[in-house]
């Protein structure tokens, strides 16, 4: 232990021993993530209907209070522009603001049995899917009756997901990872993801960003994500492309640095708890 009281040495799991290990804890994955999933609903009167409910309200007073307000022009339904970015950003920040915590908040069962740490966050990353993918049907569904046409493009939404997913994995990895040594992470999230959604392009479009506001804007992890999402039902930033590019750069990274911690750190996380 280090003088500063916390920092405890351990050997390190070779990332390949933990690539493994992860793989082998997929069906622990999977039945986490079922559980956490209908435990969290399960006692609701509207029960699954909270998972879509919440983030399509938002969707529908930002688009209702903006179309009425601020008249935007997006080249397609102002309300389809909207839901398509916030399919994306409430599956990432509901996420987050789970897995953050995971491996502390899971301290009673990881310090019983032996199982990678990652797996915790993982499980809020794949719980959170069950929500995703109605709000995707949803958006599916209401996008053609809002005069929106759907044809090729639309397979777009599978590219979207994948990145939307990995990223979201890196960042919840690191957080994670970050919280067990510094608690002060559970409320550096919550403060982050307010501002977070104000600089992400989810009720704007991206042109409308402009000097150091539109460079934060575009290297912003997410913005590439949401107007990938858009890319699929229209209304996307004509350089999409590119935004798309810097997320997966974000995406690689996050996902690296997640390895180093957890590699140097898997043994020693439950010493820590």
């Amino acid at each position: 232990m280090s003088a500063a009281g916390f920092q405890l040495e351990g050997e390190r799991t070779p990332l390949r021993e933990l690539i493994a290990d992860l793989w082998a804890s997929r069906p622990l994955i999977a039945i986490l993530a079922r559980k956490d999933f209908y435990v969290r609903y399960r006692r609701a009167a509207f029960g699954l209907t909270w998972a879509v409910g919440l983030p399509l309200l938002q969707a529908v007073i930002i688009a209702v209070v903006f179309s009425r307000v601020v008249h935007i022009h997006v080249g397609t339904s102002f309300a389809v522009f909207v839901l398509a970015g916030m399919v994306g950003w409430s599956y990432f920040s509901t996420t987050l603001a789970t897995a953050a915590t995971s491996i502390v908040d899971g301290s009673t069962m990881s310090t019983r049995v032996y199982f990678p740490r990652a797996v915790l966050p993982l499980v809020q990353v794949v719980a959170n899917l069950y929500g995703f993918a109605i709000a995707v049907v949803v958006l599916l569904v209401l996008a053609p009756l809002l005069g929106v046409g759907l044809g090729a493009r639309t397979l777009l939404l599978l590219p979207a997901t994948v990145v939307l997913v990995v990223l979201t994995s890196g960042v919840c990895l690191v957080a994670a990872a970050l919280h067990v040594y510094f608690r002060d992470v559970r409320y550096l999230v919550t403060a982050a993801t307010l501002g977070w959604f104000y600089l992400t392009p989810v009720f704007y479009p991206r042109r409308l960003a402009s000097g150091v506001l539109g460079w934060v804007v575009d290297i912003n992890p997410l913005t590439g994500v949401v107007e990938l999402f858009r890319a699929a039902t229209g209304g996307a930033d004509p350089h999409w492309a590119a935004l798309v590019t810097v997320s997966l750069g974000w995406s690689v990274a996050l996902v690296g640095l997640a390895a180093v911690l957890h590699t140097r750190y898997n043994r020693v996380f439950s010493d820590l708890l």
